[in-house]
Protein backbone atom coordinates (compact mmCIF):
# COMPACT_ATOMS: atom_id res chain seq x y z
CA UNK A 1 0.00 0.00 0.00
CA UNK A 2 1.20 3.47 -0.91
CA UNK A 3 -0.17 6.53 0.90
CA UNK A 4 0.94 10.02 -0.09
CA UNK A 5 1.35 12.75 2.54
CA UNK A 6 1.49 16.10 0.72
CA UNK A 7 3.56 18.92 2.14
CA UNK A 8 0.73 21.46 2.32
CA UNK A 9 -1.53 18.98 4.13
CA UNK A 10 0.77 18.85 7.15
CA UNK A 11 -0.07 20.68 10.35
CA UNK A 12 1.12 24.27 10.56
CA UNK A 13 2.26 26.23 13.59
CA UNK A 14 3.48 29.80 13.11
CA UNK A 15 4.60 31.55 16.27
CA UNK A 16 6.51 34.35 14.58
CA UNK A 17 9.93 33.21 15.77
CA UNK A 18 9.05 29.61 14.77
CA UNK A 19 7.40 28.28 11.63
CA UNK A 20 6.80 24.55 11.88
CA UNK A 21 5.17 21.91 9.71
CA UNK A 22 4.01 18.74 11.50
CA UNK A 23 3.86 15.46 9.56
CA UNK A 24 2.16 13.77 12.52
CA UNK A 25 -0.18 14.92 15.28
CA UNK A 26 1.79 17.25 17.54
CA UNK A 27 0.89 19.87 20.17
CA UNK A 28 -2.35 21.56 19.05
CA UNK A 29 -2.38 19.80 15.67
CA UNK A 30 -4.40 16.60 15.92
CA UNK A 31 -5.08 14.31 12.95
CA UNK A 32 -6.29 10.76 13.67
CA UNK A 33 -5.08 9.64 10.23
CA UNK A 34 -1.52 10.77 10.96
CA UNK A 35 -0.56 9.94 14.53
CA UNK A 36 2.42 7.69 13.86
CA UNK A 37 3.81 5.21 11.33
CA UNK A 38 5.15 2.20 13.21
CA UNK A 39 7.36 3.72 15.92
CA UNK A 40 7.92 6.92 13.90
CA UNK A 41 6.01 9.48 15.97
CA UNK A 42 7.16 12.97 14.89
CA UNK A 43 8.69 14.72 11.90
CA UNK A 44 8.58 18.47 12.46
CA UNK A 45 10.12 20.73 9.85
CA UNK A 46 11.18 23.76 11.90
CA UNK A 47 12.40 27.16 10.81
CA UNK A 48 13.64 29.27 13.72
CA UNK A 49 14.35 32.99 13.51
CA UNK A 50 17.82 34.32 14.39
CA UNK A 51 18.74 34.27 18.09
CA UNK A 52 15.45 32.52 18.95
CA UNK A 53 14.66 28.99 20.03
CA UNK A 54 13.10 26.49 22.37
CA UNK A 55 13.78 27.19 26.05
CA UNK A 56 14.68 24.43 28.49
CA UNK A 57 12.03 21.71 28.50
CA UNK A 58 11.82 18.02 29.34
CA UNK A 59 11.38 14.74 27.48
CA UNK A 60 11.07 11.11 28.55
CA UNK A 61 11.13 7.74 26.76
CA UNK A 62 11.70 9.05 23.25
CA UNK A 63 14.49 8.89 20.67
CA UNK A 64 14.94 12.46 19.38
CA UNK A 65 16.90 13.03 16.18
CA UNK A 66 17.78 16.42 14.69
CA UNK A 67 18.73 16.69 11.00
CA UNK A 68 19.93 20.17 10.09
CA UNK A 69 19.11 21.52 6.63
CA UNK A 70 20.56 24.99 6.96
CA UNK A 71 21.97 27.36 9.54
CA UNK A 72 23.32 26.42 12.97
CA UNK A 73 21.39 24.79 15.82
CA UNK A 74 22.71 25.13 19.35
CA UNK A 75 21.90 22.37 21.85
CA UNK A 76 22.33 22.22 25.63
CA UNK A 77 21.02 19.51 27.94
CA UNK A 78 20.95 18.24 31.50
CA UNK A 79 23.55 15.60 30.61
CA UNK A 80 26.09 18.41 30.34
CA UNK A 81 26.18 18.30 26.54
CA UNK A 82 26.57 21.53 24.61
CA UNK A 83 27.12 21.69 20.87
CA UNK A 84 26.29 23.54 17.65
CA UNK A 85 25.25 21.40 14.69
CA UNK A 86 25.08 22.38 11.02
CA UNK A 87 24.17 20.85 7.66
CA UNK A 88 25.42 17.28 7.47
CA UNK A 89 25.27 16.79 11.24
CA UNK A 90 22.85 14.34 12.84
CA UNK A 91 22.13 14.53 16.55
CA UNK A 92 20.49 11.77 18.59
CA UNK A 93 19.27 12.23 22.14
CA UNK A 94 17.70 9.32 24.00
CA UNK A 95 15.42 10.86 26.63
CA UNK A 96 14.97 7.61 28.55
CA UNK A 97 14.23 8.19 32.24
CA UNK A 98 14.20 11.92 31.63
CA UNK A 99 16.30 14.72 30.21
CA UNK A 100 15.93 18.48 29.90
CA UNK A 101 17.34 20.43 26.97
CA UNK A 102 17.15 23.64 24.97
CA UNK A 103 17.55 24.32 21.26
CA UNK A 104 18.41 27.75 19.87
CA UNK A 105 19.34 29.34 16.60
CA UNK A 106 23.05 29.98 17.13
CA UNK A 107 23.12 32.80 14.57
CA UNK A 108 22.02 36.37 15.20
CA UNK A 109 21.43 37.02 11.51
CA UNK A 110 20.47 33.78 9.73
CA UNK A 111 17.51 31.43 10.30
CA UNK A 112 18.05 27.77 11.15
CA UNK A 113 16.10 25.09 9.27
CA UNK A 114 15.98 21.55 10.61
CA UNK A 115 13.92 18.40 11.00
CA UNK A 116 13.14 17.16 14.47
CA UNK A 117 12.30 13.45 14.44
CA UNK A 118 10.88 11.39 17.30
CA UNK A 119 10.97 7.60 17.36
CA UNK A 120 9.28 5.60 20.13
CA UNK A 121 11.96 3.39 21.73
CA UNK A 122 11.62 -0.37 22.10
CA UNK A 123 12.35 -0.14 25.81
CA UNK A 124 11.22 2.36 28.41
CA UNK A 125 13.31 3.70 31.25
CA UNK A 126 16.77 3.50 29.67
CA UNK A 127 19.54 5.84 30.76
CA UNK A 128 19.50 9.16 28.86
CA UNK A 129 22.31 9.57 26.32
CA UNK A 130 23.50 11.86 23.54
CA UNK A 131 25.31 11.29 20.25
CA UNK A 132 26.29 13.42 17.27
CA UNK A 133 27.75 12.40 13.89
CA UNK A 134 28.63 14.20 10.67
CA UNK A 135 27.75 12.69 7.28
CA UNK A 136 29.53 14.31 4.37
CA UNK A 137 27.49 15.16 1.29
CA UNK A 138 29.50 12.85 -0.97
CA UNK A 139 28.61 9.83 1.18
CA UNK A 140 24.90 10.40 0.44
CA UNK A 141 25.13 11.30 -3.23
CA UNK A 142 23.60 8.67 -5.51
CA UNK A 143 23.21 6.15 -2.71
CA UNK A 144 21.39 5.42 0.53
CA UNK A 145 23.66 6.33 3.42
CA UNK A 146 22.79 4.70 6.75
CA UNK A 147 22.66 7.47 9.36
CA UNK A 148 20.69 5.81 12.18
CA UNK A 149 20.35 2.17 13.22
CA UNK A 150 19.70 -0.11 16.22
CA UNK A 151 23.35 -1.18 16.36
CA UNK A 152 25.23 1.93 15.26
CA UNK A 153 26.80 0.16 12.29
CA UNK A 154 28.69 1.99 9.54
CA UNK A 155 29.16 5.02 11.74
CA UNK A 156 25.41 5.68 12.14
CA UNK A 157 23.88 7.09 15.31
CA UNK A 158 22.38 4.51 17.65
CA UNK A 159 18.58 4.33 17.78
CA UNK A 160 16.98 2.33 20.62
CA UNK A 161 14.41 0.78 18.29
CA UNK A 162 14.46 -1.64 15.35
CA UNK A 163 14.48 1.37 13.03
CA UNK A 164 16.89 2.08 10.18
CA UNK A 165 17.27 5.61 8.86
CA UNK A 166 18.91 6.41 5.51
CA UNK A 167 19.70 9.70 3.78
CA UNK A 168 20.24 10.16 0.06
CA UNK A 169 21.02 12.99 -2.36
CA UNK A 170 19.80 12.19 -5.88
CA UNK A 171 19.73 13.90 -9.25
CA UNK A 172 19.33 13.07 -12.91
CA UNK A 173 19.74 9.38 -13.68
CA UNK A 174 20.47 8.38 -10.07
CA UNK A 175 18.42 5.39 -9.01
CA UNK A 176 18.48 3.58 -5.66
CA UNK A 177 16.44 0.70 -4.27
CA UNK A 178 15.89 -0.64 -0.78
CA UNK A 179 14.40 -4.07 0.00
CA UNK A 180 11.74 -4.39 2.70
CA UNK A 181 11.37 -7.50 4.80
CA UNK A 182 7.97 -8.99 5.68
CA UNK A 183 6.21 -7.09 8.44
CA UNK A 184 8.14 -3.90 7.78
CA UNK A 185 7.24 -0.65 6.10
CA UNK A 186 9.00 2.44 4.86
CA UNK A 187 8.35 6.13 5.35
CA UNK A 188 10.02 8.29 2.71
CA UNK A 189 10.26 12.01 3.48
CA UNK A 190 11.44 14.33 0.73
CA UNK A 191 13.63 16.96 2.33
CA UNK A 192 13.89 19.05 -0.84
CA UNK A 193 13.81 18.76 -4.61
CA UNK A 194 11.74 16.31 -6.63
CA UNK A 195 11.87 12.52 -6.82
CA UNK A 196 9.72 9.59 -7.91
CA UNK A 197 9.20 6.93 -5.24
CA UNK A 198 7.66 3.62 -6.36
CA UNK A 199 6.24 5.42 -9.37
CA UNK A 200 4.78 8.37 -7.41
CA UNK A 201 6.13 11.87 -8.03
CA UNK A 202 6.95 13.75 -4.82
CA UNK A 203 8.32 17.21 -4.04
CA UNK A 204 9.99 18.85 -1.07
CA UNK A 205 8.01 18.33 2.14
CA UNK A 206 5.99 15.45 0.65
CA UNK A 207 6.15 11.95 2.10
CA UNK A 208 5.08 8.43 1.18
CA UNK A 209 3.95 5.71 3.58
CA UNK A 210 4.81 2.28 2.18
CA UNK A 211 3.54 -1.07 3.45
CA UNK A 212 3.00 -4.52 1.92
CA UNK A 213 5.66 -3.78 -0.69
CA UNK A 214 8.87 -5.73 -1.30
CA UNK A 215 11.00 -2.75 -2.32
CA UNK A 216 11.33 1.01 -2.25
CA UNK A 217 12.69 2.55 -5.45
CA UNK A 218 13.78 6.17 -5.79
CA UNK A 219 14.44 7.58 -9.29
CA UNK A 220 13.75 10.50 -11.59
CA UNK A 221 15.20 12.99 -9.14
CA UNK A 222 15.89 16.69 -9.56
CA UNK A 223 18.23 18.05 -6.87
CA UNK A 224 16.52 15.83 -4.28
CA UNK A 225 17.46 15.04 -0.71
CA UNK A 226 15.49 12.24 0.89
CA UNK A 227 15.16 10.45 4.23
CA UNK A 228 14.04 6.82 4.19
CA UNK A 229 12.88 5.09 7.38
CA UNK A 230 12.72 1.27 7.43
CA UNK A 231 10.40 0.46 10.33
CA UNK A 232 8.49 -2.38 12.00
CA UNK A 233 4.76 -1.98 11.38
CA UNK A 234 4.04 -3.69 14.72
CA UNK A 235 6.05 -2.57 17.71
Amino acid sequence: MLQVRKSDERGLANHGWLNSRHSFSFAEYMDPNHVHFGPLRVINEDRVAPAQGFGTHGHQDMEIISYVLGGALEHKDSLGTGSVIRYGDVQRMSAGTGVRHSEFNHSRSEPVHFLQIWIIPSQRGIAPSYEEKHFATETKRGQLRLIGSPDGRDGSVLIHQDAWLYASILDGEDRVAHALQAGRGAYVHVVRGNVTVNGIALSGGDALKISDEAQVTLAGAQDAEVLLFDLPLEF
